[in-house]
């Protein structure tokens, strides 16, 4: 696991279930409304002082996560991303990387074909059984709960990064 870590440049997550819990909150507006861990969030802000970059590829598109990346600045966000093998591909030309320098959490099926892809595949605790199987790691937090800082951990501390960052 420690050699894959070592080469990751990127950390390329899914939205649903991954950086939120899953549940999709609609308002009485027809508003959406998701809810991301403030954990998860600075986790980003410590990947990207050690010099690693990060993106989104979403199926869905909702403001909140245009709003929440902006906020990160997180560097790539492709929503609306139906088949998400093909925002996978334009990432990985836009920010000149190869498979093996991506880490991708995703946790259902329109996830595999990037899992299957990228160098170090990452789901969470309630992923769907394909996506488990095809994973490197499953996380012990649940998405929105934590998730992505623990893959920033590992990342970090596998690149000898962390213990700088946190002094």
């Amino acid at each position: 696991m420690k050699k894959k870590l070592l080469k990751i440049k990127v950390l390329v997550m899914d939205v649903d279930g991954v950086l939120t819990d899953g549940r999709i909150i609609v308002d009485s507006h027809g508003k959406e409304i998701k809810i991301f861990d403030v954990k998860d969030g600075f986790g980003l802000v410590l990947l990207k002082r050690a010099g690693l970059k990060t993106a989104i590829i979403s199926a869905r598109r909702a403001e909140a996560v245009t709003a929440r990346a902006t906020d990160l600045k997180i560097e790539k966000i492709y929503q609306d991303a139906r088949q998400k093998i093909d925002a996978y591909e334009n990432l990985l030309k836009e920010l000149s990387v190869r498979d093996d320098e991506v880490c991708f959490m995703g946790d259902d099926l329109p996830d595999l074909p990037v899992l299957k892809r990228v160098g170090f595949a990452v789901t969470v605790p309630n992923g769907v059984a394909e996506v488990k199987e095809r994973c490197d790691y499953i996380t012990k937090n649940d998405g929105g709960e934590g998730a992505v800082r623990e893959v920033v951990e590992l990342i970090l501390k596998a690149q000898g990064k962390w213990k700088s960052l946190v002094e």
